[in-house]
């Protein structure tokens, strides 16, 4: 079985700042004859305060002559508490109503696909509580099959045990509980986004992949983190075990969000600036 996985594709009917990377990108796609595609998130410039971002992103989505499954990104549903946007009900409404389940399973001959909702980590509430539940049922009845997870967030950026970075990976805690059902349940590849930045490695037992973004990739405004810049895709192969090579396109444009950050992102930009004069 060969997966596509996109990511962080930023689009949007009011800011079109990367939207020219999808035709090409689809067009890629398309010859790849793949099985699948999985979306890991931040599909939207700002769905999560946007229903026409998710509204016209899915329409494009469902261009695609390959059946596609999704997992929404912090861009998409909104992200931890105390954050300019954090989840709430309306946010995760809104996306379930427009895009479809934000956790989900899907069996493949000898495979059991499971994607999660990462921006639902580090929440401490019902709703967290509910999908870890969820997974641990779906892995206890996974009757044999291997098991790759995606998701938005990675677990970790630097290593598997390092503190809260914050914005960028899943939080400590939730983190562990993951870590204890992988090792459970042989979790053979959880592959994320977020980062704009393209990276494999492993923990234990489990492939691990950060997947590049089709829209953007980040100069100076954070720092350097492992793996490379490239904006392109994943094709991860599905067999008696599972391979996973990252593949810059250069049919895509490199766009960098330095350069236009102030318009995509003026919140971000607004903080940047509020933190530098404290």
């Amino acid at each position: 079985m060969k997966i596509i996985q996109i990511t962080d594709t930023h689009l949007s009917p009011n800011k079109a700042h990367f939207n020219g990377n999808w035709e090409p990108l689809a067009a890629w796609i398309t010859r790849t004859d793949a099985d699948l595609v999985v979306h890991t998130g931040d599909l939207t410039i700002d769905g999560a305060d946007q229903e026409d971002d998710i509204a016209f992103s899915m329409e494009l989505m469902r261009q695609l002559p390959i059946p596609m499954l999704i997992v929404p990104g912090n861009h998409d549903v909104g992200h931890l508490p105390g954050s300019d946007q954090p989840v709430d009900a309306a946010r995760l409404e809104r996306w379930r109503r427009l895009a479809g389940p934000d956790y989900w399973v899907s069996d493949h001959h000898n495979w059991r696909l499971i994607g999660l909702n990462s921006l639902l980590f580090g929440q401490d509430d019902a709703e967290e509580e509910a999908q870890f539940a969820w997974l641990a049922d779906i892995l206890s009845a996974r009757d044999g099959r291997r098991v790759a997870i995606f998701t938005h967030k990675p677990l970790f950026v630097d290593e598997p045990h390092e503190g809260d970075t914050g914005y960028w990976s899943i939080r400590p805690a939730p983190r562990r509980r993951l870590y204890d059902l992988f090792a459970a349940h042989d979790v053979a590849l959880f592959a994320s986004g977020h980062l704009h930045w393209a990276w494999t490695g492993a923990f234990e037992n489990t492939s691990l992949v950060w997947g590049p973004s089709s829209a953007f990739i980040i100069d100076t405004l954070e720092r350097e983190m492992p793996g490379e810049r490239v904006v392109g895709a994943v094709i991860h192969t599905l067999g008696e075990d599972v391979s996973s090579e990252i593949v810059a396109l250069p049919e895509l444009t490199p766009y960098f969000i330095d350069e236009v950050i102030h318009e995509v992102y003026p919140r971000s930009v607004s903080k940047q600036v509020a933190e530098a004069a404290q």
